[in-house]
């Protein structure tokens, strides 16, 4: 659904549209009761019409605005407005770690900057329970003080429908953008550990794959897994090794390119068991 300026979602008057999100339409508002500028994303009508998945989301967002980090975007609330469900977040100026990418790769002590924060995030979650499931560089908003994690522990609700109502999780995040005329794979697919692609239950060690991920195309400016269809992603992913970070980039230091191969064991017991 979409908001033209003015607009009230209770005490939140839109002001403008930032664009399309993970999990619906977002844009820029003022708090009228605390007179500060916040981001406010209208979620899909699905989850609007399911009074399931609507307890479900806020049983989710009240735990992931328990999450107090400086580099997780914070969420300040969750309210209905007519037929219109919406999130409350913590606005933030910057763009997002994909638009950086879009332009080359990162200098390896910026790459590094950001990962730390990025891991030092996942941790404090993981620590709390909770699992991201769609970590991606769409999902990581660059700014002033350093990387933020958006949609943090929401996104095992962005494909909620018959599984879901069933009261399992749903395997596959959505895409940002479908597949292209051309079999161009676009999107979160990338990044998805294979336990992800398989349906498997997944937890903490799923966030650390798409962490290494990002990693290796923060480094490189490459993705670790690429295929001309969505079908020779998925095997890629589950079968193949990608090309070493020093061999792309002969100054790497040897120990990140054995830290961004453990990420990318595809046996989640052999990677990384906490971040």
């Amino acid at each position: 659904m979409a908001l033209s300026a003015g607009t009230r979602l209770g005490s939140y008057e839109i002001l403008e549209p930032l664009g399309a999100g993970g999990m619906g339409e977002v844009y820029r508002a003022k708090d009228t009761r605390l007179d500060r500028t916040v981001a406010v994303k209208v979620l899909p009508a699905h989850l609007s019409a399911s009074p399931k998945l609507r307890q479900r989301l806020e049983r989710e967002a009240k735990v992931v605005s328990s999450l107090s980090h400086p580099h997780i975007c914070t969420l300040h609330d969750i309210g209905r407005e007519g037929e219109a469900d919406f999130l409350v977040m913590e606005y933030l100026e910057g763009e997002t770690l994909a638009d950086r990418l879009s332009t080359g790769r990162l200098p390896l002590e910026q790459a590094l900057r950001y990962a730390i924060e990025i891991a030092a995030a996942l941790d404090a979650a993981h620590r709390h329970g909770v699992i991201h499931r769609d970590l991606k560089p769409g999902n990581v908003m660059l700014t002033k003080s350093g990387a933020k994690l958006l949609d943090f522990g929401l996104a095992k609700l962005r494909d909620a429908g018959s599984v879901e109502e069933a009261g399992e999780e749903s395997a596959l995040p959505t895409e940002a953008r479908p597949l292209t005329d051309e079999g161009q794979i676009v999107g979160t697919y990338p990044y998805m550990a294979p336990e992800q692609l398989e349906g498997k239950a997944t937890d903490a060690r799923t966030d650390i794959f798409a962490f290494g991920a990002m990693l290796y195309e923060m480094v490189t400016g490459l993705r670790a897994f690429q295929g001309e269809s969505r079908a020779s992603l998925i095997a890629a992913i589950m079968s193949s090794q990608p090309r070493s970070i020093s061999e792309l980039q002969p100054m790497t230091p040897p120990l990140l390119d054995r830290m961004v191969t453990r990420c990318l064991d595809k046996d989640p017991d052999e990677r990384w068991q906490s971040a």
